[in-house]
């Protein structure tokens, strides 16, 4: 794949899939424009990488300001891929709704903000790409997972409903649905699990990086299963 000059902006670049899918996209050419909720630059991003920290994407001013200086600063935006977000455990019978609040902040919320302040420019440009990232569980929710399903099934709808919205102005919109990532904190979080079962970041990263090329560019409102071999 080329992804040669085109910029794409990465939210939750802090967190191990944004780190990983900027270099993903770095080998492929493409320039990446960063942004973290964490005021500090996240670590062991490309060199030649836009970093913005300190963003708060539940607040919409904050993320059309961060828009602004990516379009600025870059001169165009190619896309968005809304990777900010977070994960509670949690059963209903002991929760509070809080915690249904929570997520849907941070995986709904910060999703549907990002993309209403990259759209005025992916549609200045009359094309882009926006990936979402979902998840496998929003299909069929176990126990303890009701606030987080819940708000990456609103993710799903999001991706469905933007792409039917965007489908005759160049703008392609889809979403991944991982299952469990191999990341640091899953490990140390359940270290019984068989982690050979589960998505490596690397993995995941190249699916978005796909749906980010020309290649596919037929693919819309597309919401592609990445269970791994689980």
């Amino acid at each position: 794949m080329n992804l040669s000059g085109k910029v794409f902006v990465v939210t939750g670049a802090d967190g191990a899939l944004g780190s990983a899918l900027a270099a993903t996209l770095n080998a492929y050419g493409a320039k990446v424009a960063l942004l973290a909720h964490s005021s500090a630059a996240p670590n062991n991003q490309p060199a030649d990488a836009w970093q913005y920290g300190g963003i708060d994407l539940t607040q919409e001013s904050a993320a059309r300001s961060a828009m602004e200086r990516v379009a600025k600063d870059a001169g165009r935006i190619d896309g968005l891929i809304n990777v900010a977000g977070g994960f509670h455990w949690e059963k209903l019978q002991d929760g509070t709704i809080d915690s249904w609040d929570t997520m849907y902040k941070v995986n709904l919320r910060t999703a549907v903000i990002a993309c209403q302040a990259a759209l005025p420019h992916l549609l200045r440009a009359g094309r882009g790409r926006i990936i979402n990232i979902g998840a496998i569980g929003a299909l069929k929710a176990s126990a303890g997972m009701g606030p987080y399903a819940a708000s990456k099934a609103g993710v799903a709808q999001l991706t469905e409903a933007l792409a039917d919205e965007l489908k005759d102005r160049g703008i392609t919109v889809n979403a991944i649905l991982p299952s469990t990532l191999d990341t640091p904190k899953n490990r140390k979080d359940m270290p019984q699990a068989d982690f050979k079962s589960w998505v490596t970041l690397n993995e995941a990263a190249e699916v978005i990086a796909f749906l980010l090329s020309e290649k596919a560019s037929a693919v819309t409102g597309a919401l592609i299963p990445v269970a791994g071999r689980a």
